[in-house]
């Protein structure tokens, strides 16, 4: 039997709040149900929004909600380093790969470009269908000869070049059956962004694969996104793990915690002198 590996893998952008800290705990209740090791993953590639004291932040407030972890950046492990911006060799190696096989390209379209070019409303947290004003007519083109020749991915975005019309499905842990439509679902999506920073997409594929994660614990926000990556892990000839898309929190409106909340992260209840126990118990 394979060993049940999971992860907890939060960005270091803020501080987390009771959402990210109920499904990182669903995520350690459903390691610990498989008698297996969870990993902690810290995502900071952004450098324009990662800062060193959330970092410290996230250690000690997962610690105080109850977490605990076999790896990670603290502890070591077999699969180091385990900060996104130590692994950037790993994320050239897939772009090389992928542009290789001709499964993306350059992209000079801003996100105001694909936003005003939208022909269909999009929820606020969902990149809108790329219009596929930059990409190749088809596989054998010329233009794809000459994008296999790119040296280097900084200056552009690239884009992975979906098959419209092709149905993506897979068993969701939580939620059963789901299926989307590439083309009509989503897009398609940046894998490299022209700051020279590998995207979420690519950056979560490339670490589960390489870290032998056998169940993604995450919100069921980034739901889409679960297709787009198995896309990926496809293209990548790597196989994906099971997933599990845990429910959302949200606030007195109906929308779904930010870090931008601040009255409810896990930094803000543990100065008040909430009780960790009192949390779990109140979300979950």
């Amino acid at each position: 039997m394979t060993l049940y590996r999971g992860r907890i893998a939060p960005s270091p952008t803020g501080y987390l709040h009771v959402g990210h800290g109920m499904t990182f705990w669903r995520a350690q209740e459903r390691s610990r149900a498989n008698a297996g090791l969870m990993m902690l993953r810290i995502e900071d590639l952004d450098p324009q929004r990662c800062r060193p004291e959330f970092y410290d932040a996230i250690v000690k407030d997962l610690k105080w909600l109850g977490l605990k972890w076999d790896e990670g950046p603290d502890l070591g492990g077999p699969f180091a380093p385990y900060l996104q911006s130590q692994r950037r060799p790993l994320y050239l190696e897939a772009w090389q790969q992928l542009r290789d096989a001709g499964w993306i390209y350059p992209c000079r379209c801003s996100r105001k470009d694909v936003l005003q070019a939208a022909v269909a409303p999009h929820d606020e947290d969902e990149e809108p269908i790329y219009p596929g004003t930059c990409r190749p007519e088809n596989v054998s083109s010329s233009r794809v000869a000459e994008i296999r020749i790119a040296s280097h991915p900084g200056g552009v975005h690239w884009r992975f070049h979906v098959s419209d019309g092709e149905k993506v499905d897979f068993f969701d842990q939580r939620l059963d059956q789901q299926s989307a439509i590439a083309g009509t679902d989503f897009g398609d999506f940046v894998i490299w962004g022209k700051d020279d920073v590998p995207a979420y997409q690519l950056a979560v594929v490339v670490d589960d694969a390489a870290m032998g994660v056998t169940e993604v614990v995450r919100g069921e926000d980034l739901l889409t996104s679960t297709f787009r990556q198995l896309l990926l892990y496809r293209a990548l000839g790597k196989t994906p793990p099971q997933f599990y898309h845990s429910p959302l929190i949200r606030d007195e409106s109906g929308k779904r915690l930010a870090k931008r909340h601040a009255s409810l992260s896990l930094r803000s209840l543990r100065d008040a002198g909430v009780p960790p126990n009192e949390v779990r118990s109140r979300f979950l």
